[in-house]
């Protein structure tokens, strides 16, 4: 049986535990054919795991591309993207696929950084993606940068942030709020225009995190590529990058990274959905 095709427009994590990498792991374990358009190969300094971020030339970018789609994706997720050339690039590569779905992983931030990687990238994303999104997947700051608003601190702030980039043309919003969200639960909150839900687990040690963001954009991806709906892609990707987090290892003084297959082979995690 052939297996659907997921395509990821991304940058490379060279230590292997984000980018590319993590959404390589993350398409196999949801048995979809997962292909890659590189954008930017980042490094990290040994001694003080500073990033480097190193883009890939736009010829190289529209090569790659143009293989991609040759190959005829189901599904489309972006990544790390260094520029507005490439962000265009990205949403002229998925309407000019066959893909039925478009998820925006809209990193702004290398993992341990605080700066916006650059800021006019944050307007080229409003502008060209944002339209053409099935599913965004913002973290706090991002949603916060997205809206134009400060950074969410409760659940409230995070609705407001989600109303404003469904406004924007996503159809479908998901905000990572985690940890980092008011109450005792992990929590996340989604809106699909009509009503909020906020899906929630137990709340774990998040020490072992690099990558989470990336696997979870990638495994809703391909779930819906797979043919779920994106609220039951959303789901089954929270449940799938927690028990990857849970199950996380030390890779080293620095960091510590998810477990990629622990939900098929170590525990699946259960995750309550409550409309609000």
């Amino acid at each position: 049986m052939a297996l659907k095709k997921t395509l990821t427009i991304a940058g490379s994590d060279t230590s292997g535990g984000a980018g590319i990498a993590a959404d390589l792991k993350t398409f196999q374990e949801h048995e979809t054919y997962g292909m890659t358009a590189l954008t930017t190969i980042v490094t990290m300094d040994p001694e003080t795991w500073s990033h480097g971020v190193n883009p890939i030339p736009l010829e190289v970018v529209d090569a790659q591309l143009e293989t991609a789609l040759s190959i005829s994706p189901d599904a489309i997720k972006t990544g790390m993207l260094p520029s507005e050339e490439v962000i265009e690039r990205s949403k002229n590569a998925y309407l000019n696929s066959n893909a039925k779905h478009f998820v925006i992983d809209p990193v702004m931030v290398c993992k341990g950084d605080d700066e916006v990687l650059n800021p006019g990238l944050v307007d080229a994303m409003v502008e060209h993606l944002l339209p053409h999104a099935t599913v965004v997947t913002p973290n706090l700051f991002e949603a916060g940068q997205l809206a134009g608003y400060k950074t969410p601190k409760t659940l409230d702030d995070a609705k407001k942030c989600a109303e404003v980039i469904h406004e924007k043309g996503a159809q479908h919003v998901i905000i990572k709020g985690g940890s980092e969200i008011e109450g005792d639960k992990a929590a996340d909150v989604y809106y699909d225009g009509s009503e909020f839900h906020m899906l929630t687990s137990d709340k774990i040690d998040a020490s072992y995190n690099h990558g989470a963001g990336c696997t979870f954009a990638a495994a809703i991806t391909a779930n819906l590529a797979n043919g779920l709906t994106p609220l039951e892609a959303i789901q089954n990707a929270k449940a799938f990058v927690t028990s990857a987090i849970k199950n996380g290892w030390k890779m080293n003084e620095h960091v510590g990274v998810v477990r990629h297959g622990a939900y098929n082979s170590v525990e699946k995690i259960d995750v309550k959905d409550e409309t609000i």
